[in-house]
Order: C-alpha cells, then sequence, then structure tokens
C-alpha cells in the first residue's frame, strides 16, 4: 500500500532535512533526549501545515522553514518548562556559554530575503529606501519621482504583504 501524498512528501523533507534540524535542536535543548523530542515535535507541525511545502520549492527555503518550526518548538518547550531567567553573577559561567554561531541572523535573513522577493517591485523598492536606507518619506518620494502620499501608501500595502508572507512560512514572531 502506497503511502498518502501528504506522508511521502513529509518522509521526503524529513530524509532530506531532519539531521539539520536535529543538530540545531542539540545545542538549543538541555538534552538528547528533549532534542529528539522537540525533532518529532517540529516535523508533527510540519505535517499539519505540509501544503505550505510546494513541490519545487527551493531547499533552502525549505531549511529555513523548518528551522523556524523548530525554534518556535524550542521557544514554546522553553516556555512552558517554566523557566525563569537566573541573574548570574560569575564571570566564569557566562565564559563557559558556547559563542553564537550565525545559524539564528542566516535563517532570518533568508526568510525576509523570501519574504521581500514575494513583494511587487514599487513596493519592494520603498520598503528598501525607507527601511533599509533610512529615507524620509519626502526623500523617498524625490528619488522615486512620485508623490510623498504614493510612497506611504506603497509602504503600508508592503507592509501587509509582508506581514502575509511571514504567516504563510510560518514566522510566528
Amino acid at each position: 500500500m502506497t503511502p498518502p501524498a501528504d506522508e511521502a512528501a513529509l518522509a521526503t523533507v524529513y530524509a532530506a532535512h531532519a539531521p539539520a534540524v536535529l543538530a540545531y535542536l542539540r545545542r538549543r535543548a538541555a538534552s538528547p533526549q528533549v532534542a529528539d523530542d522537540l525533532l518529532q515535535e517540529t516535523f508533527l507541525r510540519v505535517w499539519r501545515t505540509i501544503g505550505r511545502l510546494e513541490a519545487g520549492r527551493d531547499e533552502r527555503e525549505v531549511r529555513a522553514y523548518l528551522l523556524t518550526v523548530a525554534r518556535n518548538v524550542a521557544t514554546d518547550a522553553w516556555r512552558s518548562a517554566g523557566r525563569r531567567p537566573e541573574l548570574l553573577d560569575d564571570g566564569s559561567v557566562l565564559g563557559a556559554l558556547p559563542e553564537e554561531d550565525g545559524l539564528e541572523e542566516a535563517v532570518d535573513g533568508w526568510l525576509v530575503a523570501e519574504a521581500l522577493g514575494r513583494l511587487r517591485p514599487d513596493h519592494r523598492e520603498v520598503v528598501r529606501l525607507l527601511f533599509h536606507e533610512g529615507l524620509s518619506v519626502r526623500q523617498a518620494a524625490a528619488r522615486l519621482g512620485v508623490p510623498e502620499g504614493t510612497v506611504k501608501s506603497r509602504s503600508h500595502y508592503a507592509v501587509r504583504a509582508l506581514r502575509v508572507a511571514f504567516e504563510e512560512m510560518g514566522v510566528t514572531r
């Protein structure tokens, strides 16, 4: 008997990406057993929304989506355990903490690039001018040769479109 399409798709995604997701979770979890549990929860959530991973999607996008879900699962588990941060006054404890590996920033970068890629070119340009270059509405309007109201409306609709794109990609923060 052949598994349904959703199960086959999940099996393919699991085979390709589970080792990387597990490595990511092991850096965030208290023990390897907890990381294994978080991996199962991650792929359970992915299975519930497997339709978001349409065929032909770039492997980097799939990995970014899976790592986002894994990060959310790890955060949820940490919060549900009722943990509160403890004040550290011992410098040796801080020195023993692992250094940032840049994975979070890389995942965030991929997610933002993907979301910006889903915008219309005129909206993407306004976002770039206002948020990346830090121009005012007046300066952006002058550079684009459009009225200030057009810049404002394009930025409004661009932010709405970005919100939808992030929701579709599973970003919940």
